[in-house]
């Protein structure tokens, strides 16, 4: 039986790029070493075959992997633990047949030694060990003096340091004919990346619409590089920074996307271009016939590329990358949208353009071009798609914390789009406030965006507003300028909220209304508001500590004694690995007889610690005391600014004689009138006040027929009328004049 070969992965490794550690995913198989760009998802592999020389060595503040392969590359994986050496070294040893062995570095700091070029990296040696290395690859010109020699290197856009040059001196040689400055040039620039127009292009495309940099470029495809030469700027594109490929049908269908993912991205300025957009038309045809023999092109591009291609310019430049730069062509999937194409019409950020659907992502062009991977995805939210809206917004949020808004998406959209990222099985920020069915009130007809805390506010508010109107309390208090304070004291005072006036009306109107509310249907309930008053702060529960502890299972028990045991077998292990490993051995365990017969003596111990510790009152006295400190009711403090403004008033038609003599002979504050009470006398005004109207009406009458019968000379005797007012008493006693004459 074959044994199987152990798969190893690390998440948290980086590898070396320009000068910048940057982060990917490494894995470690039979087939060969396969790392994963964390940030861009680039995948690339070395074949086991590839690998020759393998080392461990100590990088700046971890230790690191260096391997070097046939072809003269260097990769160097870093962000290891020392722990990792001999499950590393015995992997190597078994899978690869190759041994790793450590490489000691020079700690000299002498700047004087020896340049040793070993495949495609240069090792500056001091004695017989190197000091560093530097993987040519990464040069990207070198140009020559008298004596000396400078490198200029790519920059790495990300890294906040860059080496930018080295001089080296070289000495001239003693021997006639041989220059060790051109011959350390030359070396230099047999490895180096650097770009030159050397032979005819493979193919030119001429007058191309490039949407990003914008303008109308030249493409020019060389063998290891695409050069776009345009009225302004030149850009020269290695093949190597093509990270990946998209062809995308406009919504119009005459026209479609050529984007070209770059990294690095291409310079203007200062300004980055991380993708290349071109704008072909559908109607537009050519021939092309490459400068290549059918060997040729199988030797070098594997059959990806014919000699002579016909068809749409799209199909046409969309072939030759995907055979210069061996990368996929991504095309949308099965998504159709409303338009009926993969394409839907919307804006990102103040630009329009089109969202499109992928197998494995999404990408917007064109103003600024957007890739996001399902990988990168956290959620995804539907958000101001109401009942009077035309359009909604599509959100989703990527790990690194950025939420990427699509807005303005036409509503025949909505279905189409939520099945596909039901289907990609992407989570739904708000699924729940979604699926829900009909609602009652006219303000929850929306699938607004529930995170909007103002939105909530104001629907909540409505809600009140409608719940009040409904129970239709129409009916006032008394006027009481006491009761109902001033509205400094409302605004200011630290006890209003707690004064007995508001929490006794509370109560009153609770009372009143329920048999009102008794015969409604009953209610959903409402949100929750959030208050303004300072929340009640939760007793914590006191431990009793002469309460016996739990019994612990029978796992426990057996972790308990096997836990120094583990810790021995794995040094450094850290507290989530050491319950990872001990609940594995757990399952494995077979007889587990022995803890578990533990477990139960534990349980009946237990049981009958708790029987003795009931019995002695101890649960009965805690739960006691604890009520006893509860139960004390608060003291009601009444204002200040409220017990000055006004609280004994009364009108004057209220007052009764004796009344005021027991409020005048009584030093006692005025009881609090009862609801009823104030509803009797509430009615008593009202028709009081409607009789007087219904006098005053009349007498204004008698007055009238009363000055066209006798005229001005008329005495009137009113001072045996008692009453309240003095137009009362005029008025009635010219009603009783008009009787006598009548």
């Amino acid at each position: 039986m074959k044994e199987e070969v152990p798969v190893l992965e690390y998440g948290d490794v980086a590898i070396e790029s320009r000068g910048m550690m940057v982060p990917v995913r490494l894995k470690l198989s039979d087939q060969g070493i396969t790392y994963r760009n964390v940030k861009t998802g680039k995948v690339e592999t070395l074949n086991a075959s590839d690998i020759e020389v393998v080392n461990w060595q100590r990088l700046a503040g971890s230790y690191g992997v260096r391997i070097f392969t046939e072809n003269g590359s260097l990769y160097r994986f870093g962000g290891f633990k020392e722990s990792e050496q001999s499950k590393l070294e015995k992997f190597f040893k078994n899978t690869y047949n190759k041994s790793m062995s450590e490489k000691e570095f020079s700690v000299k700091g002498w700047n004087y030694g020896t340049a040793k070029f070993e495949g495609a990296c240069l090792a500056f040696e001091v004695g017989s060990m190197p000091a560093f290395e530097v993987p040519i690859v990464n040069a990207s010109g070198c140009t020559t003096g008298k004596n000396e020699v400078t490198l200029e290197f790519h920059q790495h856009d990300d890294a906040a340091i860059n080496l930018m040059e080295m001089r080296f001196h070289i000495p001239s040689s003693e021997l006639a004919g041989d220059d060790p400055v051109e011959n350390f040039q030359q070396r230099v620039m047999a490895k180096a990346s650097v770009i030159t127009a050397t032979g005819d292009a493979l193919a030119i495309f001429r007058e191309v619409q490039c949407l990003t940099p914008r303008g109308r470029y030249d493409i020019k495809v060389y063998p290891s590089f695409i050069q776009l030469h345009g009225k302004t700027f030149d850009f020269k594109i290695p093949v190597q920074t093509v990270l990946r490929l998209f062809l995308l049908p406009h919504m119009d269908q005459r026209q479609h996307f050529f984007v070209v993912s770059l990294d690095p991205p291409i310079k203007q300025g200062q300004t980055r271009y991380p993708y290349l957009i071109l704008l072909f038309s559908g109607d537009d045809s050519d021939t092309i016939e490459l400068p290549l023999t059918e060997e040729e092109l199988q030797e070098k591009y594997e059959g990806r590329m014919e000699k002579e291609m016909t068809g749409p310019q799209f199909e046409l430049i969309s072939k030759i990358f995907k055979g210069l730069c061996n990368r996929k062509i991504v095309t949308p999937g099965n998504f159709v949208g409303h338009s009926g194409t993969p394409a839907i019409g919307c804006s990102y950020k103040a630009a329009a353009g089109y969202l499109y659907p992928l197998e494995r992502g999404l990408i917007y062009v064109h103003k600024p071009p957007v890739h996001i991977r399902f990988d990168e995805i956290i959620s995804v939210n539907f958000a101001r798609s109401g009942s009077t809206t035309r359009s909604f917004d599509f959100e989703v949020e990527v790990k690194n914390g950025v939420i990427n808004t699509f807005s303005s998406i036409e509503k025949g959209e909505y279905n189409r789009l939520f099945d596909y990222v039901n289907q990609k099985k992407l989570r739904i920020k708000n699924r729940g406030k979604m699926e829900m069915g009909g609602r009652k009130d006219d303000f929850d007809d929306s699938d607004a965006d529930e995170n909007d805390p103002y939105m909530r506010r104001v629907r909540e508010e409505a809600k009140e507003r409608d719940d009040d109107d409904d129970e239709g309390s129409s009916e006032d208090e008394d006027f009481a300028p006491g009761e109902e304070g001033s509205d400094v004291a409302e605004e200011y005072d630290s006890y209003a909220g707690d004064s007995s006036d508001d929490s006794d009306a509370g109560d009153s109107d609770d009372s009143g209304k329920k048999k009102k509310k008794e015969k409604k249907e009953p209610k959903k309930p409402k949100a929750k508001t959030v208050s303004e008053k300072p929340r009640k702060k939760r007793q914590k529960k006191e431990k009793d500590e002469n309460k016996p502890k739990r019994a612990q299972s029978a796992y426990f028990i057996w972790l308990n004694e096997h836990r120094e045991q583990i810790k021995k077998e794995n040094p450094g292990i850290s507290i989530t690995e050491l319950s990872k490993l001990a609940g594995q051995k757990w399952r494995e365990l077979k007889d587990r007889k022995e803890w578990e017969e533990k477990a139960a003596e534990a349980k009946k111990e237990y049981e009958a610690a708790m029987k003795e510790y009931k019995a002695s009152g101890g649960g009965a006295a805690s739960t006691k005391s604890k009520k006893a400190a509860s139960s004390p009711k608060k003291a009601v403090s009444v204002s200040p600014t409220k017990a000055g403004s006004g609280g004994g008033f009364k009108s004057k038609e209220y007052i009764d004689d004796e009344s005021s003599e027991e409020e005048s002979g009584s030093d006692k504050p005025p009881k609090k009138k009862s609801k009823k009470e104030a509803k009797s006398k509430k009615k008593k005004s009202f028709k009081k006040l409607g009789e007087i109207f219904e006098v005053a009406l009349i007498l204004a009458v008698a007055n009238e027929l009363l000055r066209l019968q006798v005229g001005q000379g008329v005495e009137l005797k009113l001072a045996d009328i008692p009453s309240h007012t003095k137009d009362f008493r005029v008025g009635l006693g010219i009603a009783l004049r008009f009787l006598e004459i009548l």
